[in-house]
């Protein structure tokens, strides 16, 4: 084809989009964006089409490393001039280290200044706060202090705004395995989850998991609350695979605590059969001896009952409440959306097992900010005693208003453990779950599930009835399955009928695909038993939909003020991550990652069709001025032009790609 022909093609296509009717646009899901503002279509080749498609630009692709390879490189990074010793960079003395010879950082501290990048416009984030920056001579804004080299402390600074760090002597003995968790366990053991009960699980799981097809034999998952491996035969989840009929899954019973040994010997199916003999006797043995031998729990100590009226409530009725987002859902992005109107606020989802083994960087994910005056955290695990034993965790060394426990997340690698929206094939433990964690804290367990695992096969409804009388506060429920990922448009209706199947002690949020105060006031006035609903994707497209809820408009936010918000960000992103290099590149990346959602926003002034619904796609399109253009680019490179107008240059070689492929859009979703 030549040129002539293929900007012959392209102008029809161009004629063809211009000509439909907004109301055709919608129905594509496409934004009908004004005539006046469309952009033409780019001319390309037909082999340029399918090599774009096949290969992103070299420039924007990220190499995969090993993780030997990275250890390696982070070494040489230490030693080398541009990572000064943090105490030679708050005192800019030479001998302030107390390592001398031995610190791993460099303590050539004019090689430093001779090679570090030049001071960032603004001022230092650190510098309103009591005391001085913690950062010193390393400070991207060290021009801005007032003493020039300063000897603040990093914990001091923190100390007064950000909470719920891991104490270092509870994290070395979770390295240890030696946290002992004496609540979780009674709790269990008093369900006859932990103990001879489990000895017994073997022989009626074999028999209840005869049907369920799998692909690699037995499983292999590393159970860290019991400090072993453990074979779990309902684990194996694949991403599309055959799963046990749900026919052949009983509906949770309400059962005595006294018969839970004769339950699992008389051959009912019990999806909660997992360990076996051999594994138990292993685990249990390092578990058992201790808690026998002090004789502190016995089944008949009344004192582990909280009466529901011991409990603490929290009302979420009318409240705007912000889910837990992943990767974008940190905390400076949670401190914006409190500035723009949210009210309750949760941390991103922490792995159990990973908190449980003391990692730093899931621990990082429940920090608390002070300006979060409503705030839960989110936890994912498979088991109940994982689960117990992290709520246990948390409640000690944490200050949170609520617990979350995420049963709903469609993500692979943690739906093949066993976890997230796998146990909504799991009644039984989803129950035992939140018993057990119910059962040991003062703090609201809420849950958050999807509809059900598999399209057309909803699950929530019957068991919503019984969620309250688990132990759970409050429910989320998403109204997709977790076949339907993002896919297609959230199934209200369904939430409408599980909600009006909820008995009055139990608080029903829901959520999916609110993008303005006119699908809040619709679910909100559609079905009245709503507590309240919850605004995840919406929020990272627009944040300041919070304000629109609460001021009942929608507001034309202009290219300066979305700029404003942005600012916000990297203010907040600096004080939490730090106003170092390694800081302002830290909320550079997080930066990014959140504008590869932004972009898909469209102002309404350019709208035919108010509001803009969050399953359309944005065609290219020209702002009402540059930075309203630049704004609206889907190419990774305009991001990084707007990250340095906040943050400086970027560093020679350096890439970015979105760690998720929201910011694509699914066939499905859009016909």
């Amino acid at each position: 084809m030549d040129e002539s022909s293929v900007e012959l093609v392209e102008g029809a296509k161009a004629t063809e989009r211009v000509e439909k009717t907004p109301e055709e646009l919608v129905a594509k899901a496409i934004a009908p964006v004004k005539r006046e503002f469309l952009r033409p279509l780019p001319l390309r080749r037909s082999n340029d089409v399918v090599s774009d498609s096949k290969s992103a630009p070299s420039t924007l692709v990220k190499e995969k490393k090993s993780k030997r390879q990275l250890k390696r490189e982070r070494r040489q990074e230490q030693k080398s001039a541009l990572n000064l010793c943090p105490e030679i960079a708050k005192t800019g003395n030479v001998s302030a280290c107390p390592y001398n010879e031995n610190c791993r950082f460099s303590h050539d501290l004019e090689a430093y200044k001779a090679q570090k990048p030049a001071d960032l416009e603004g001022n230092c984030p650190f510098t309103s706060a009591d005391g001085a920056c913690p950062y010193g001579l390393a400070c991207r804004f060290s021009g801005t202090h007032k003493d020039g080299v300063a000897a603040g402390s990093l914990n001091l600074q923190k100390k007064n705004s950000e909470i719920n760090g891991l104490n270092k002597d509870v994290q070395k003995l979770l390295w240890k395995n030696k946290k002992r968790f004496p609540k979780a366990d009674a709790k269990l053991k008093l369900l006859g989850l932990l103990g001879k009960a489990n000895s017994k699980i073997k022989a009626c799981d074999d028999k209840e998991e005869g049907d369920l097809t799998v692909s690699n034999g037995n499983h292999v998952i590393n159970d860290n609350s019991c400090g072993e491996k453990a074979i779990d035969s309902d684990n194996k989840v694949e991403g599309s695979p055959k799963l046990p009929e749900e026919d052949d899954e009983p509906r949770p019973m309400k059962k005595a605590k006294s018969a839970v040994d004769e339950e699992y010997c008389t051959g009912k199916e019990d999806n909660d059969a997992s360990v076996k003999d051999e594994d138990l006797g292993k685990s249990h043995a390092q578990i058992e001896p201790k808690s026998t031998t002090d004789n502190i729990f016995t089944e008949s100590d009344g004192s582990l009952k909280l009466h529901p009226r011991e409990k603490k409530l929290i009302d979420f009725r009318e409240k705007l409440y912000l889910a837990p987002l992943t990767t974008v859902g940190n905390l400076p992005f949670r401190r914006v959306c409190k500035m723009l109107g949210a009210d309750v606020t949760c941390g991103e989802m922490a792995m159990c097992t990973n908190l449980l083994q003391g990692q730093a960087s899931e621990w990082a994910l429940l920090r608390r900010h002070s300006e979060e005056h409503l705030f839960g955290v989110q936890i994912c695990g498979a088991y109940p005693d994982t689960v117990a034993r992290t709520v246990e965790l948390i409640d000690q060394e944490c200050e949170v208003d609520f617990i979350d426990i995420n049963m709903g997340c469609p993500i692979d690698i943690v739906v093949n453990k066993g976890a997230g929206s796998a146990l909504l094939m799991k009644p039984m433990r989803m129950k035992n779950i939140v018993e057990a964690a119910s059962g040991i804290v003062d703090r609201p367990i809420t849950i958050k599930v999807r509809t059900g695992f598999l399209e057309g096969r909803n699950r929530v409804d019957s068991l919503i009835a019984d969620i309250g009388q688990w132990g759970a506060s409050a429910v989320t429920i998403h109204g997709r399955s977790r076949q339907q990922r993002y896919s297609k448009l959230a199934d209200w209706e369904y939430i409408y009928q599980c909600a009006r199947k909820a008995p009055d002690s139990l608080q029903v949020q829901g959520n999916g695909d609110i993008f303005s105060y006119l699908d809040w006031n619709k679910h909100k006035s559609a079905c009245p038993e709503l507590s309240t609903c919850m605004i995840a994707r919406g929020a990272l497209v627009k944040p300041w939909i919070f304000t629109e809820i609460k001021e009942q408009r929608h507001w034309d936010i202009s290219s300066g003020e979305r700029l404003n918000i942005l600012k916000d960000y990297v203010r907040c992103g600096l004080e939490h991550w730090g106003s170092d290099t390694k800081g302002v590149e830290t909320t550079r990346h997080f930066l990014l990652e959140w504008l590869s959602y932004t972009y898909r926003y469209v102002p309404v002034g350019l709208l035919d069709v108010i509001p803009q619904q969050l399953n359309w796609r944005p065609p290219s399109y020209f702002g009402r001025d540059d930075l309203e253009t630049l704004m609206a680019s889907d190419s990774a490179a305009d991001w990084i032009r707007i990250s340095e107008m906040l943050l400086g240059k970027v560093p020679p070689g350096f890439t970015f790609a979105p760690k998720h492929k929201s910011n694509a859009y699914d066939r499905a979703e859009n016909g």
